[in-house]
């Protein structure tokens, strides 16, 4: 039987304001990845959120990006790979420490926004990342983009690296995001991402925009947890899965 983790980035929130459905969208998901204080979050909502999926038996992940909480850390920002591996450092860190105070257990982390699709180019930046997560704790897991640099900067440093693909974004042919300005860079129709999401999983491959598959291993599917249509959208592609007899679980319990 097929397995596969769906994931989602929580927590991303700040104070008073709110950013997605989290509670409802921990009741789909097996992992959350747990946005760290920088381009969102705080250590209320960061504990708060781990105490939910820990009662849920959800996974939890760190989820660092640049200090950026005006661009929602989907901005490039002029940091040095030392620069970005201590950021990394930091907030993975600050992620264990209150999922450890909310009962719970940090066992990977993902990169968040602009600084994920950097490291997904740009080998220096993915070494940044990978190195940060391993000088805090070289038992975590790394959720990477599939087909990036991401993937192989994390087997460089011996981590434990799974690889994920997306269920709201489209593809170019290289296996790249469309940039979020482009056609075909989001999908918002559930049945359309359930029924892409299947054919990916089942086939082991990418599929861009124009039907190229590009072979991968699948370990994790991502919702985005921050638009409207987001937890219907994560249910939808859960019930395809499973009517299919996908069994979905936690890439890294």
């Amino acid at each position: 039987m097929l397995s596969i983790d769906l994931n989602s980035d929580l927590g991303e929130g700040f104070g008073d304001y709110r950013c997605g459905d989290d509670a409802a969208m921990l009741e789909v998901v097996t992992s959350a990845n747990v946005a760290c204080g920088l381009h969102a979050g705080d250590p209320e909502i960061m504990a708060r959120t781990f105490a939910i999926a820990r009662d849920r038996g959800v996974a939890v992940g760190a989820h660092p990006g640049y200090p950026d909480r005006w661009g929602f850390g989907r901005r490039v920002l002029p940091f040095t790979p030392g620069e970005v591996e201590r950021l990394v450092a930091y907030q993975v860190g600050a992620a264990a420490g209150l999922a450890a105070y909310a009962g719970h257990r940090l066992t990977y982390v993902k990169a968040h926004g602009a600084l994920a699709n950097l490291a997904a180019v740009e080998r220096e930046m993915a070494d940044a990342i990978a190195r940060g997560v391993k000088a805090v704790d070289p038992s975590l897991s790394l959720l990477a983009i599939a087909l990036t640099a991401q993937v192989a900067a994390g087997e460089a440093q011996g981590l434990d690296v799974h690889q994920e693909i997306f269920a709201d974004r489209g593809y170019t042919e290289a296996g790249f995001l469309i940039p979020r300005n482009q056609p075909g860079a989001m999908i918002t129709d559930e049945n359309e991402a359930a029924e892409r999401v299947l054919a990916m999983v089942q086939e082991g491959a990418i599929i861009a925009a124009s039907g190229k598959r590009l072979p991968t291993p699948v370990r994790s599917v991502c919702v985005h947890g921050d638009s409207a249509h987001a937890v219907a959208l994560a249910r939808a592609v859960r019930a395809r899965l499973e009517g299919a007899g996908v069994r979905l679980a936690p890439f890294r319990a």
